[in-house]
C-alpha cells in the first residue's frame, strides 16, 4: 500500500473513530427518553450538542497535530500537573462511559439474538479485546469502526423515514423550542464530545505519526468528516424517535430506543434496533479503550510499552463493574451528564496552549475557533454545574 493510501486510510478512520464514539449507545438511550420527554424541542438540544461538537473538536484536533503531542502532554505544558490531573478525569470518565457502552452491547445482543443481557455484554467484551490483540490493531479498528459506523447509518435512515416524523414541526422547534431541559443538554453534548470523545481521533492520528503545523488542515478535513458523521446519524435517530412519539405511542421505560424502532417498524424494526445498537455500542467500547488508555498510559514511566494490556484490561475492569451493577439505562444516562461536566477543563486546557505560539511550532490558531471554544467552556460549564447539583442526584436515587 502506498503513503498516500495509507494516509487516507488513518485519516477516514480518525474520523470513524470519533464518530463512532459519539454516536454510542448512550446517545441513541438519550435521544429515545428525551425524544419522549420533550418531543420535537429536544431538537434544539441535538442543535446545541452539534455546534458545541464543532467548537470542541476543531480546537482541539487542530491543537494536537501542531504540537504533535497528546492532550496530557499539552495540558501539562500550559500549567505543570494539569495533564495529569485531565489524564485521571478523562480515564475516570471513560471508565464510567465505557460501563455504558458494555451496557449497550448486552442490550444490542438482547434485541438481535435474544441473549441474556449479560451474555451479550460479555461476549462483545471479548470481540472488542480480540481486535487490540490482533497483529495490526491499528488497521483492525479503523476498518471495523467505518463499517459499524457506515451499517448504522443506513439502519437507522430506514427506521427514519418508516416512522414518518413531522419534520416541518422538527424544522421549527429545533430552532424555536417550546420547551427547554438542562439535563438533556448537558447530557446529549456529554455523551457526544464530552471525555475521551474529543480527543479519540486526534490521538488516533499522532499515534499514526500525523503530526506537524503541515498537517493541521488535513486533521481539520478528518473532524469535519466525523462531525458530519456523527451529525447525520443524531438527526436520523431524533427523527425515527419523534415520529414514534407523534403518534403518541408509549415507549418501554426498559429499553426506549428498542422500542423506537419496534414501534417505526414492527419485528423487523426491532432486530435493526438490536444491530445498530450492538454496532454503536461495541465501537464506542474500542474507542473508549483506545482513547482512555492514550491518556493513562503517559501517567508512569515504562507503562507506554503495555499499551494493548492496558487496554485490554480497561475492557475487563469496565465488563465486570456492569456485570455487577446492571441497571443498564441508568447508567446510560447518567455517564453521559459526567462526561459532560470534564468537557470545560480538557478543552479549556487546549484553549490556553492555542495561544502559545511556542507550544505548537510556532502554528497560531484562529481567534474565531478560540472564541468558538471558550463559548462551549462556559456554557458547559455552568450547565453541568447546575445538572450536578439537581439532577444527577435525582437519577441516581
Amino acid at each position: 500500500m502506498t503513503e498516500p493510501r495509507t494516509r487516507l486510510r488513518v485519516l477516514v478512520g480518525a474520523a470513524f473513530l470519533m464518530a463512532t464514539s459519539a454516536i454510542g449507545p448512550g446517545f441513541l438511550t438519550q435521544t429515545a427518553v428525551f425524544t419522549a420527554q420533550l418531543g420535537a424541542s429536544f431538537g434544539f438540544a441535538v442543535l446545541i450538542s452539534v455546534l458545541f461538537n464543532l467548537g470542541a473538536q476543531l480546537n482541539i484536533w487542530r491543537v494536537l497535530i501542531a504540537a504533535g503531542v497528546p492532550g496530557q502532554t499539552v495540558a501539562n505544558q500550559v500549567l505543570p500537573g494539569l495533564g495529569h490531573a485531565v489524564a485521571v478525569l478523562v480515564a475516570l470518565g471513560g471508565l464510567a462511559f465505557n460501563i455504558g457502552n458494555v451496557a449497550g452491547c448486552g442490550l444490542g445482543f438482547e434485541a438481535l439474538l435474544g441473549l441474556p443481557v449479560k451474555v451479550g455484554a460479555a461476549l462483545s467484551a471479548a470481540l472488542a479485546i480480540w481486535i487490540f490483540l490482533s497483529k495490526e490493531a491499528g488497521r483492525a479498528m479503523d476498518r471495523f469502526t467505518q463499517v459499524m459506523g457506515a451499517g448504522m447509518i443506513l439502519l437507522t435512515c430506514y427506521v427514519a423515514a418508516a416512522s414518518h416524523p413531522p419534520l416541518a414541526e422538527a424544522a421549527l422547534r429545533t430552532v424555536v423550542p417550546s420547551r427547554l431541559d438542562v439535563l438533556a443538554i448537558v447530557t446529549i453534548v456529554g455523551g457526544t464530545v464530552g471525555g475521551y470523545i474529543t480527543f479519540a481521533g486526534a490521538h488516533r492520528l499522532l499515534d499514526a505519526g500525523i503530526a506537524g503545523p503541515e498537517n493541521v488542515g488535513q486533521a481539520t478535513r478528518s473532524a469535519g468528516l466525523g462531525i458530519g458523521v456523527a451529525t447525520a446519524m443524531r438527526i436520523l435517530l431524533f427523527l425515527a424517535a419523534l415520529g414514534v412519539v407523534n403518534q403518541g405511542l408509549a415507549l418501554d421505560p426498559g429499553n426506549p430506543p428498542a422500542s423506537v424502532f419496534r414501534l417505526a417498524a414492527g419485528q423487523l424494526g426491532y432486530r435493526l434496533f438490536g444491530a445498530v445498537m450492538w454496532s454503536a455500542a461495541i465501537t464506542s467500547v474500542v474507542g473508549s479503550a483506545y482513547t482512555s488508555v492514550t491518556f493513562v498510559r503517559t501517567l508512569r514511566a515504562g507503562w507506554e510499552r503495555h499499551t494493548t494490556a492496558l487496554i485490554v484490561g480497561f475492557i475487563v475492569v469496565s465488563t465486570a463493574i456492569f456485570l455487577t451493577v446492571g441497571r443498564p439505562v441508568t447508567v446510560l444516562i447518567v455517564v453521559g451528564a459526567l462526561n459532560g461536566l470534564i468537557l470545560p477543563v480538557s478543552l479549556g486546557a487546549m484553549l490556553v496552549a492555542s495561544q502559545r505560539p511556542a507550544l505548537l511550532n510556532g502554528y497560531r490558531h484562529p481567534v474565531a475557533l478560540t472564541a468558538a471554544g471558550a463559548v462551549v467552556v462556559l456554557a458547559m460549564a455552568a450547565l453541568g454545574g447546575y445538572t450536578l447539583i439537581t439532577d444527577i442526584p435525582r437519577l441516581l436515587r
